[in-house]
């Protein structure tokens, strides 16, 4: 098989992969409440139990992403975490206690610390001006799963049999039935999967050059103050990048120069965490990644209870909802992977924390108290909803584009890992923060507009 149709294949087992993700998500969230609510458990533990999930990613993510770097191979890793989906799913299925409930999500979210790895190897493989646009796709897949999955769940809500001493339910069966997806996607990486860093890079860096050059002199702009153009050179040098664009008191990037690396067969020599990850783009970045997260799952938790205490939705109601926002998302996200090729991403970047802002006053006016009679609190909530996802696509991807240009491309997955653990941490704090304070909305929400307010400034040179 040529390289070529190798390199297609991989490709489409990455978007399945993310694919997947995004179902998993949609076909869980609309029930997962009710399903806990089965099981005796208190309106807390909802948050709990969101944020396990995210828990164990958080942790997984620099694991797995630092074997990617070592090894320079991602198809074991992939195998090796699907096993922790698979498992964390039937777990899931077993509607044994609230307990069990909370460790299925534990174990599943191991599985996604290997996200880490595949932006790893995305990054490795693609010149730095195609990076926004590829980075849009494969989020583009995650927001299809995550239209399409409410979608399985019009089925799935009509189960009601036994299978040995197993409930199948509403409520159990998005556990089997994701389960059997990953052991799908686990043949679809055995076969369709190929390790493509060591054939691909240097072609894909020669043709590049170039082009490359030219975006350098527009991405060599400050960002909040400092450069973004670190590591985006494609030759790897990244001594001649820091020293053309970054002031004095911020140092490079720790990966070595190529010279370097030829005598070394560690990306890991030489590296250091402090100079890779304590500069003013990189802190930035990451705290836009932790912030639109954190207000993210918030509003992700506490619209199931607000739509149930306001409008009286139900898990049918609640899956249409996420359908229609899954529409908005990837629309969303296929502007930005057009737009990224016209514009900036600091540019992108801007247009998605005003967004963000605008939605972050708009909810803590509207949502914090309804007003008005039914009519009005729907059309309060839907442009509340709107808003919030309307500016996710532009932070995201312009975020972890900009992150793969600032941080070393030989360590790329340890790197992706941190920034990936951010925002894990960001969605254990987010449903936690919110399952909390359901009946404190002014709070919940007014801390989210504070946040977006501190972050927005530093987006701009001083």
């Amino acid at each position: 098989m040529d390289n070529r149709r190798k390199k297609k294949l991989t490709f489409f087992t990455i978007g399945l992969i993310f694919f997947l993700s995004g179902v998993e998500y949609a076909v869980i969230l609309p029930t997962i409440w009710r399903y806990l609510q089965t099981l005796n458990a208190a309106p807390y533990f909802l948050g709990l139990v969101l944020s396990a999930f995210s828990f164990s990613g958080l942790l997984s993510g620099p694991l797995f992403g630092h074997w990617s770097d070592r090894t320079g191979t991602t198809k074991k890793i992939l195998l090796f975490a699907n096993l922790f989906e698979i498992v964390g799913n039937f777990m899931y299925f077993m509607e044994y206690s609230k307990w069990l409930l909370l460790s299925s999500r534990l174990v599943a979210g191991i599985g996604t610390g290997a996200g880490s790895s595949i932006f790893g190897f995305l990054t490795r493989i693609t010149a730095a001006e195609d990076r926004a646009t590829v980075f849009a796709a494969v989020m583009a897949c995650r927001q299809l799963g995550l239209l399409i999955g409410p979608a399985f769940n019009i089925f799935l809500r009509l189960c009601d049999f036994h299978l040995g001493p197993f409930v199948v339910n509403k409520y159990t069966a998005p556990g089997l039935f994701m389960c059997l997806l990953w052991v799908l996607l686990q043949l679809a990486v055995v076969f369709m999967y190929w390790d493509l860093p060591h054939l691909e890079r240097g072609r894909v860096q020669e043709g590049s050059t170039s082009r490359n050059r030219e975006e350098d002199s527009d991405e060599a702009k400050p960002l909040m103050g400092s450069q973004e153009a670190v590591a985006s050179n494609p030759t790897g040098n990244q001594s001649f990048a820091a020293s053309s664009v970054m002031p004095n008191h911020i140092s490079p990037p720790s990966s070595p120069l190529p010279s370097q690396a030829l005598e070394s067969s560690s990306p890991f020599n030489n590296f250091s965490i402090s100079r890779e990850f304590l500069r003013e783009e990189v802190v930035v970045l990451l705290a836009a990644q932790f912030i639109t997260l954190f207000n993210q799952t918030a509003l992700e938790t506490m619209v199931t209870p607000l739509t149930q205490k306001f409008f009286g939705y139900g898990e049918l109601e609640n899956s249409v909802m996420y359908s229609l926002c899954g529409v908005e998302v990837i629309a969303g996200f296929l502007f930005v992977r057009w737009l990224s090729c016209r514009a900036s991403d600091r540019a992108v970047l801007a247009v998605g924390l005003t967004i963000c802002n605008i939605a972050g006053v708009w909810c803590l006016i509207f949502l914090a108290n309804p007003l008005g009679g039914f009519p009005w609190q729907l059309t309060e909530f839907i442009i509340g909803v709107f808003l919030q996802v309307l500016g996710l696509p532009f932070v995201a991807v312009a975020q972890v584009s900009l992150f793969s240009k600032v941080t070393a491309e030989k360590t790329q997955g340890f790197s992706q890992g941190v920034r990936r653990s951010v925002g894990g941490l960001a969605t254990i704090l987010g449903p936690l923060w919110a399952g909390g304070l359901t009946e404190n909305m002014y709070i919940m929400l007014g801390v989210m507009a504070a946040l977006l307010a501190l972050l927005t400034p530093w987006l701009f040179p001083s």
